[in-house]
């Protein structure tokens, strides 16, 4: 265990470094590092504590700063009621990484078999088990969890297993299903992603031309990153992510006013595709996210609709599949320990009765288009939580928490009971 103290401008930070198990089943085996910042105004330190978990998977903890427009923005009002502890989720940031590159860090000499039996243990109850040995150091008795899409998911990990330990919750975007096949919730998300395109479609009628001509760039390999790699439809198609967030259309359409050849255009795809050796976890974990005591042999590539198989302008969302493990020349490294975890038969992450009898309050919102985590779903949740205050609105996309504080001040106050809806 390390402790540091640092000092930002309107900022105390604690910095501390735990050692935990890699499986927290068998205690005295292989040993991680996980890596929390408590953040708090200089005078906030008898505050409560809320823990944030970020989205992803794969995704380190943002970096705490108070400056406008930075990263996370939400910080400066959840700290005038809580001090907030950002944890890199184990695997990510300071706690012992993952890398595509198999020749050092966490993955470093083992074989795939290895490998997949290594990352088996980066899911969301791995990840609340790591929260509650950070809760226990800090000598906290309850706090708050703020869960931001896969956060979220955590946060339901965390009210099946451990509600004594909240005080409340708020999930934002992260209302996932519980108790559905993981076809059925790939299917649903492929649908809304259809819905999306022909939505983004309708607003720039002259774009389906452009996307077109990249697809035929694709398949003839002539559409090179600047890695030099060739970037194949599959891939290509993934860029439809964008359109799950707020300002994604602009953003894809300004992208396509440049020449689909153009320097401009290869160096700004690149810098957007979701599925990259920046965050291998999030391409090699994504799919077990959903895995709720099954197997998950590739669920977004199955059910790709023919609607979109047949038609190269249409996009896909976070559906991840199994070209980009060849394709891409990072994570061809975990291709092998990808195939062997499609395999592997995933513990249940959810307790439907545990949610049900969960006594603790909660404040979430779904938002009504969002293209990761299906309406229909998040309603059904949010039915199985006694306490839970839905907040539903087409007002924001999936990233509404970084996009306007409004969304956590309105999320706190109904936790607090300040508002009712």
């Amino acid at each position: 265990m390390t402790e540091e103290t640092k000092y930002l401008p309107g900022l105390k930070l604690r910095e501390i470094t735990l050692k935990v198990p890699l499986n927290h089943l068998e205690p005295e085996g292989r040993q991680i590092d996980i890596f929390a910042r408590v953040a708090t105004h200089e005078d906030g330190e008898k505050k409560p504590y809320l823990v944030f978990f970020q989205g992803g998977p794969g995704s380190e903890d943002p970096r705490p700063s108070l400056y406008p427009d930075t990263n996370p923005n939400w910080l400066e009002r959840v700290l005038q009621d809580y001090q907030v502890v950002l944890l890199d989720q184990r695997g990510t940031g300071r706690s012992t990484p993952v890398y595509a590159t198999t020749d050092r860090g966490a993955l470093a000499g083992l074989d795939p078999q290895g490998q997949a039996e290594y990352l088996s243990h980066l899911r969301a109850d791995e990840i609340v088990n790591d929260a509650e040995a950070v809760r226990q150091y800090l000598g906290v008795q309850q706090w708050v969890s703020l869960g931001q899409s896969f956060g979220g998911f955590t946060t339901l990990r965390y009210l099946s297993t451990h509600p004594e330990s909240l005080a409340g919750a708020i999930i934002t975007g992260g209302l996932t299903a519980v108790g559905h096949p993981i076809e059925d919730i790939y299917a649903a998300t492929w649908q809304i992603m259809l819905e999306k395109t022909e939505a983004y479609y309708r607003q720039f009628p002259g774009d389906r031309k452009k996307v077109a001509r990249v697809a035929q760039l694709c398949a003839a390999g002539k559409l090179r990153l600047p890695s030099g790699e060739a970037l194949s439809l599959a891939r290509w198609r993934n860029i439809g992510s964008r359109l799950g967030a707020q300002g994604g259309d602009l953003w894809l359409h300004n992208l396509l006013d440049h020449e689909a050849l153009s320097a401009v255009f290869s160096h700004d795809l690149a810098d957007a595709l979701p599925f990259t050796g920046r965050n291998p976890i999030y391409s090699v974990l994504h799919e077990s996210c959903y895995a709720d005591g099954v197997s998950t042999r590739w669920a977004a590539q199955r059910t790709m609709p023919a609607a979109v198989r047949d038609d190269p302008t249409r996009f896909a969302g976070e559906h991840i599949s199994h070209a980009i493990f060849t394709e891409d020349r990072e994570l061809a490294n975990l291709a092998a320990a990808a195939d062997v975890l499609a395999t592997h038969e995933w513990p249940k992450l959810y307790q439907p009765e545990n949610l049900k009898a969960a006594q603790v309050p909660v404040a979430a919102v779904a938002y009504f288009h969002d293209a990761f985590v299906p309406l229909e779903y998040s309603l059904e949740t949010a039915a199985l939580l006694p306490q839970c205050r839905l907040w539903v609105t087409s007002e924001y996309e999936h990233n509404g928490l970084r996009r306007d504080t409004r969304v956590i001040d309105r999320l706190i106050k109904l936790l607090q009971g300040k508002i009712t809806q």
